[in-house]
């Protein structure tokens, strides 16, 4: 088990379809006012102060109020590879950026999120507390290798997009209505190279220096809700439906 913090991640971990098991809060007395009428009534509450809160969590960053819930639970490959809209990151190292993907990647209408086991962050109270708690209503998988999960996601019928500042298309150029796995590197260093040459396509996010990269978050938000916009502009009457790609042997 593991403390999570911060008020609106408590709301959102309590929440119908959260996806971890509350065992108790911890609180301030204020904190504990503020979220009171978003409480399961067997709930166990103990009020604590500030110091000892940052005793807890680690962190000053909890806002007066701390969850005790189960290990995050990842999903599998096979649980995210049919989704519409999954997004990729690609040995993203802060956990912060993790959680703020996560928050975008809800908001746009994402299915799912996915990162490697290895030399990438994971879903920490950290992560958590970036996403303001919506990680934890989001399927997020952990996959042994990025290259043979995008393939895998062609084989199931995603296109596979990549986000990179040299590339010579724009982000709004792609065909986003099907289906798709958005792939981001970290900030810097971007896409590996044989992650980038997986990818179907490549597209910048244009920019005015001096600024030469986004967040990936940012990143991610860009292409995910162009995407938002296309399909819904696919979805008006008199519009062809949006399709997948074909399978192999299709």
């Amino acid at each position: 088990m593991e403390w999570i913090y911060g008020r609106n991640v408590v709301r959102l971990a309590l929440a119908a379809g959260a996806r971890r098991r509350a065992y108790g809060l911890a609180a301030t007395p204020a904190a504990f006012k503020a979220l009171r009428s978003s409480l399961p009534p067997k709930l166990p509450v103990e009020t604590v102060d500030t110091h000892a809160l940052d005793e807890l969590t680690g962190s000053r960053d909890h806002q007066g109020a701390a969850l005790q819930v189960d290990a995050f639970a990842y999903a599998t490959a096979d649980d995210v590879l049919g989704v519409e809209i999954v997004v990729v990151l690609d040995e993203v190292s802060d956990p912060r950026n993790v959680g703020a993907t996560a928050r975008s990647a809800l908001a746009a209408g994402a299915g799912a999120l996915v990162v490697p086991k290895h030399r990438s962050a994971c879903v920490t109270p950290a992560a958590v507390k970036a996403s303001a708690g919506t990680i934890e209503h989001l399927p997020v998988a952990q996959v042994t290798n990025v290259v043979a999960f995008l393939k895998e996601a062609k084989n199931a019928g995603s296109w596979v997009y990549g986000a990179a500042g040299a590339a010579r298309s724009s982000y709004v150029d792609l065909d986003l209505t099907g289906r798709l796995a958005l792939v981001f590197g970290a900030e810097g260093r971007g896409l590996r190279p044989l992650v980038a040459r997986t990818c179907d396509a490549l597209a910048a996010i244009p920019m005015e220096g001096p600024v030469e990269s986004l967040n990936v978050s940012v990143a991610a938000a860009l292409f995910l809700f162009e995407a938002r916009r296309q399909r819904r502009a696919a979805d008006a009457p008199g519009r062809d439906a949006p399709g997948g790609r074909p399978r192999d042997g299709m």
